[in-house]
């Protein structure tokens, strides 16, 4: 059901896009922030070859460094000042949500308002210049090590010096890409990490469609599995689509009031419960653990014995956690399931929701207020949490299965499409809400004007 919002929202007049003066600098703003980050991925580090290292990121194909290099749009395999891109951020900020539920005093500073959030949040940049030193260093050690063991030198002069100044360029990097998205975020439109992570996977778009098209010109690819592919996107972008809008709506009704004419009204109100709570953390951090020994192995290269227990051991965890494989599919899905549960309830607590109703007079009808409020809370969301889980599973295990069969790159996976979807849907919120807000300014200055000449 439609909320008084969206009926509104689906009236906007667009024609009045062209005055609303403010809108149109903040998009422009933000596109030109995004050319930034576009030309930022194309200067690479110092002391990088190049074409040696074009030959060394075909071998690491297939590992987490595949979904790290999707998110910043190709930085990664060209090692450029921000190959990190934002990634380190997130974890951070993933970090210090999870601590700031379980922590009793970071539970406490979260509920001190804007004062509180503030300390997180420079906890949260604390954490990621310290992941992104972590990162840097073994980045860079990595290519040294995996270089010299498979005979292509990626690195024009290894050492000590060579690391730490592409330790320095990968945290100012990735802290120049905060500050940029903190930048969009209050001089333009949308979420501004949230776009620079979109901007990144959009931007490999036209290479992938070419590639696309080429392997169906020279025969690789058969014109029915590109017209299904095609079409199972365009289907899964409408499943996301409407599944992120939907949502149980609980009404929450307030005691009786009077009114100016002597007679008693009841406010009701509804509190809405998102069927996906979670968002895209789940997939994540499911692909991001099952992904990890594979990627950790193909930088080990030549020194694997695969004679010894534990090198044999390695080298079967790769060929059943390879791409399309029964044991990959399932332990993905089951670690999307478990995260969306897990990080659904540390993002929203029955318990705080229940006493903040309370203490406003609220109630839900036919439950008691406190305890049976929230146990009632708890009971919706486990239900619709279920139903979002199974979402998030399916949307993002067929498109693996199809890339694993078709051969097809990661570009189009569950976790691109969640993200895409997502902020595109966001940004385009957002801007309905400045246009709103723009036809209610102008009703309220024919209003004033109309007033005057009386």
């Amino acid at each position: 059901m439609a909320s008084r919002a969206d009926n509104i929202a689906s009236n906007l007049n667009l024609a009045n896009f062209s005055k609303a003066t403010e809108l149109r600098q903040r998009i422009w703003f933000t596109i030109g922030a995004l050319i930034v980050f576009r030309f930022l991925s194309f200067v690479p580090l110092p002391g990088i070859n190049p074409l040696a290292l074009e030959g060394l990121v075909d071998q690491t194909r297939g590992g987490i460094l595949d979904m790290f290099n999707m998110f910043t749009g190709g930085s990664l395999e060209r090692m450029s000042l921000i190959a990190l891109g934002v990634m380190p951020y997130i974890t951070a900020s993933i970090v210090v949500q999870l601590a700031a539920a379980l922590h009793p005093t970071l539970a406490a500073l979260k509920k001190e308002g804007t004062t509180g959030r503030q300390k997180l949040n420079q906890y949260t940049r604390y954490g990621t210049v310290f992941l992104c030193m972590m990162q840097g260093w073994f980045l860079a050690s990595g290519l040294e090590s995996f270089g010299a063991q498979s005979g292509i030198q990626a690195v024009v002069d290894p050492g000590y010096m060579f690391r730490v100044g592409a330790v320095i360029s990968l945290v100012g990097g990735t802290m120049f890409l905060l500050w940029l998205g903190e930048q969009i975020t209050a001089r333009g439109i949308g979420n501004g990490v949230s776009l620079i992570i979109m901007a990144g996977i959009v931007a490999q778009f036209p290479s992938f469609t070419a590639n696309l098209f080429e392997g169906g010109r020279t025969g690789s690819i058969g014109p029915a599995i590109i017209a299904g592919f095609v079409i199972m996107v365009v289907v899964l972008i409408l499943i996301i689509c409407f599944m992120e809008r939907a949502q149980r709506r609980l009404l929450v009704q307030y005691p009786k009031r009077a009114t100016q004419r002597g007679g008693m009204q009841a406010d009701r109100s509804h509190l809405p419960l998102k069927l996906n709570t979670a968002g895209v953390i789940p997939p994540i951090f499911a692909s991001s653990l099952l992904l990890l020994p594979l990627t950790i192995t193909q930088f080990a290269g030549n020194s694997v014995n695969t004679e010894s227990t534990g090198g044999s051991f390695i080298v079967t965890l790769n060929q059943y956690l390879a791409h399309g494989q029964p044991l990959y599919m399932t332990l993905y899905a089951a670690g999307i399931i478990f995260f969306a549960f897990f990080y659904t309830a540390v993002v929203f607590n029955p318990e705080d929701t229940a006493e903040n109703l309370k203490k406003n007079g609220g109630f839900i009808p036919g439950i008691r207020p406190g305890k049976r409020t929230e146990e009632y809370l708890d009971y919706v969301l486990t239900r619709i949490t279920v139903v979002g889980a199974i979402y998030l599973a399916l949307v993002c295990v067929i498109p693996e299965y199809m890339i694993a069969q078709t051969g097809i790159p990661l570009f189009l996976g569950g976790t691109s499409l969640l993200i895409v979807v997502n902020v595109t849907v966001d940004t385009i919120t957002q801007i309905q809400s400045h246009l709103l807000a723009h036809q209610y300014g102008d009703l309220i200055k024919k209003a004033k004007l109309k007033g005057r000449t009386r």
